[in-house]
């Protein structure tokens, strides 16, 4: 009522003299409260509604995401996908310190090369093909996709077709599941602060659509990247290796045995051992069991004046 209610009825109240609580049973205070309460569900509603628009933004790209999982799920042979998500990638990469209608004197080689190096797993000599007459960008990409697709297949030769395809589907999947982890915490964030996008006279729900979609184009990205690198990356492993790693897993589940001290080593017959003095008793001067004004003034935790060695407390205290 306070919010929703008209000034005009707060001065109908007043001159009623409702105080607070009390039961309001006017018929004027009952049609008021239904109009501030049709305001009250109205603007409720509202702001489901734009709840549920914003929403629709992340559902659909959760379905967009989740109907790419499950078909690397039940796909068999992803050597198609992984090899096209590669391909793409170095469109990227050539396009980006190649740019279009450039001049060779323009061309970023030594930044490919390393990118090339750390995305491919490669070192190509980028830097010897641009020198040939007549290599254009589409060369050049074209002869790193036939560079990087012999890589890999060597690589599946060695691995197996089987564990290859395996290797991948597993990459895949991983990747696919940390990035959309980290996208989600990424529109959350542009969702607290794109409503201040208001003050500007701009709608909050277009500038949430337009950076999510984004934000979701440098998340394919970025999968491609990643998912390429990676298995990029991974080789078999050496003999040696192999039996390095066996002999780790051995030594930390092998059995452990109690540990035993050794036995001191004995005396040398020459030189005989001192023998150990036996302890003595000492009680404190004119100290009278039967008189506590001879015991002094002990604590606890002292020993006992008796002079059997035990603490006050389990001695002579235990009677005081």
């Amino acid at each position: 009522m306070r919010i929703f209610g008209s000034e005009r009825l707060e001065k109908v109240l007043s001159s009623l003299g409702m105080k607070e609580g009390e039961a309001i049973v006017h018929p004027w205070v009952n049609k008021s409260l239904e109009r501030a309460q049709a305001k009250v569900e109205g603007r409720n509603f509202d702001i489901r509604k734009q709840l549920l628009k914003f929403d629709d933004v992340m559902n659909d790209q959760r379905k967009a995401i989740f109907a790419q999982r499950r078909e690397i799920m039940e796909a068999e042979d992803l050597s198609e996908i992984v090899r096209d998500m590669r391909h793409q990638l170095i469109d990227d990469l050539v396009h980006e310190h190649m740019p279009p209608r450039s001049y060779a004197d323009q061309w970023d080689i030594e930044g490919l090369t390393a990118e090339a190096r750390t995305r491919l797993a490669l070192d190509l000599p980028i830097a010897e093909w641009a020198a040939e007459e007549g290599v254009d960008q589409d060369e050049i990409c074209a002869r790193m996709e036939r560079e990087t697709d012999a890589f890999m297949a060597e690589k599946a030769e060695k691995f197996g077709q089987d564990a290859m395809r395996n290797i991948e589907k597993q990459i895949l999947l991983q990747t696919i599941d940390a990035k959309w982890r980290e996208h989600l915490v990424t529109l959350e964030h542009l969702r607290s602060v794109v409503g201040f996008r208001g003050y500007a006279q701009r709608d909050p729900l277009a500038e949430y659509k337009t950076e999510g979609f984004a934000l979701f184009e440098t998340l394919l990205e970025s999968l491609r990247a990643e998912v390429t690198q990676k298995l990029g990356q991974i080789r078999p492993l050496t003999q040696d290796e192999q039996d390095a790693l066996m002999k780790q897993y051995l030594a930390q589940n092998a059995p452990k045995r109690p540990a035993t001290e050794e036995p001191a080593p004995p005396p040398s017959p020459s030189v005989p051992a001192p023998p150990a003095a036996p302890a003595v008793a000492v009680s404190l001067p004119g100290f009278d069991p039967t008189d506590r004004a001879t015991w002094g003034n002990p604590s606890r935790n002292d020993p006992c004046p008796c002079g059997s060695g035990l603490k006050f407390k389990h001695c002579h205290g235990k009677l005081a």
